[in-house]
């Protein structure tokens, strides 16, 4: 089985979804296999990976908006608060999500659905510079 392995790097702005579906369909063509599975791997424990609506930006507002209000900011039962008070908050949002997708693709296209785009979600509110790991199996 042929696989093709990258690295990404991904700078953030912030906090929010950031979209990376066109990085990875990079990756699966650079790869020269037609068909298979893509995974894609977060290498970091404050942001992390989702497959979201990619048509209408309110659909992913109101999901940022709805997961903050689960894991609030300030909470005075977090212990781990050396890095700040969206430090704690971040790794808890991480590992309610994903760190990893897998998509599977033909003909050297990504088989998502119409509205659907890969995004790593920033979950610190400062810029960082985040890796990926794309691997393209066939």
């Amino acid at each position: 089985m042929p696989v093709h392995q990258a690295a990404l790097s991904v700078r953030t702005a912030g906090a929010g979804l950031h979209e990376i579906t066109s990085s990875i369909e990079r990756e699966v063509a650079h790869s020269g296999i037609s068909a298979g599975v893509v995974t894609v791997f977060c290498q970091h424990t404050s942001c992390s990976l989702v497959i979201m609506e990619n048509a209408d930006p309110s659909a992913r507002q109101d999901l940022e908006a709805w997961l903050n209000r689960l894991v609030p900011e300030e909470d005075s039962h977090f212990v781990h608060t050396a890095e700040g008070p969206d430090d704690m908050p971040s790794h808890i949002k991480m590992a309610l999500t994903r760190t990893s997708e897998q998509v599977p693709f033909a003909a050297g296209r990504l088989l998502l659905g119409t509205w659907q785009g890969v995004y790593l979600w920033e979950h610190r509110r400062a810029s960082h510079l985040r890796h990926v790991v794309v691997t393209v199996m066939g």
